[in-house]
């Protein structure tokens, strides 16, 4: 169905509570106009509905490997930058991270983050800052890896000095065989989304996550003193979520009007402290954020960015199968 037409309102199509309300309703405010949000859980999801015809939406925010391919597919409109005022405040390592896009023809990053570690710090201590804390068997029945395949096979390839989107066999198959010989016995689970209440009551004790998961769990006056949360040295994974404008959107003006206003220092710090986030996308909002991040944003520099492998991502699915369902 129609998202709507209404010439006064821009729509929008974004991740779950990916965008403070309060942001929303200062932008509402300033520019006399009201913002509709529908939300999604998976890029998969997200494209979906699109291709299948969903239209009246104006903005979406999919990540890297989407973002290229509905650059490819022509479902966005190009952005006229010279209206963005507050592009310069953009990291430009971002956008040479952003090599489906470097020049933001067709997407203004939003967020560049990664999937890390999270230790609790009372009752762990004396361990590396390495992906190698799950060999640790005195740790065994106490820790979880998230059930995400790029997530852990590109864990165990930046491991052993691989790209996160290597389709070499031979560097496929060592990672596959780290992860079960050595990772998963002292796992008590590949886990998508329980282990954030099992980290707060104490139940597991190093989970490999999104630390807002781990966060969003633990009381906030007890975050510091029992989360340690860090991207290992070896780096990881990383995602960069943009904002683009579609193809049929019916209020381009004000779309880019929004886009702008998001990347105003103030406004992003908003966002930030919402999730605790490092100012890596606009560093100059660090002088207005309020909250300690979860994270620094340097420890983004080692993290390399999930390609879309098209074809490719079969030697992932068929090594992941064999993982998940191999004895330990």
């Amino acid at each position: 169905k129609d998202a709507g037409t209404d010439a006064n309102t821009l729509y929008l199509f974004n991740w779950t509570y990916y965008t403070p309300d309060s942001v929303i309703a200062k932008f509402e405010n300033e520019y006399g106009c009201s913002v509709k949000v529908d939300s999604f859980d998976s890029n998969e999801v997200m494209y979906a509905k699109l291709k299948a015809g969903a239209s009246g939406y104006d903005i979406t925010f999919p990540s890297q490997d989407y973002t290229s391919i509905m650059i490819h597919q022509g479902m966005l409109r190009e952005i006229d930058v010279s209206k963005l005022e507050n592009a310069k405040y953009i990291n430009p390592r971002v956008l040479e991270k952003a090599v489906y896009d470097p020049e933001m023809r067709f997407s203004v990053p939003y967020y560049m983050g990664a999937a890390g570690i999270a230790v609790n710090k009372k009752k762990v201590s004396g361990y590396d800052k390495s992906w190698s804390i799950f060999a640790r068997k005195d740790l065994a029945g106490y820790m979880t890896m998230m059930d995400d395949m790029r997530e852990a096979l590109g864990d165990a390839l930046k491991f052993q000095g691989q790209s996160v989107n290597t389709l070499d066999d031979a560097a496929l198959y060592a990672a596959a065989e780290l992860i079960r010989k050595e990772w998963k016995p002292n796992l008590v689970k590949f886990d998508a989304e329980g282990f954030g209440k099992a980290f707060a009551w104490g139940d597991f004790l190093v989970c490999h996550c999104y630390p807002e998961i781990v966060f969003g769990e633990v009381a906030e006056e007890k975050q510091d003193a029992m989360i340690d949360f860090f991207i290992p040295k070896e780096g990881g994974p990383m995602y960069i979520d943009s904002m683009v404008i579609l193809k049929d959107a019916k209020h381009y003006e004000r779309a880019l009007q929004f886009i702008d206003f998001i990347h105003r220092p103030e406004m992003y710090a908003e966002f930030l402290d919402a999730f605790r986030f490092p100012a890596y996308v606009n560093p100059e909002a660090a002088k207005y954020t309020k909250k300690k991040p979860m994270y620094r944003a340097e420890e983004l520099e080692q993290c390399e960015l999930k390609k879309d492998i098209a074809e490719g991502l079969e030697k992932y699915n068929d090594l992941w199968e064999d993982i998940r369902f191999s004895a330990h």
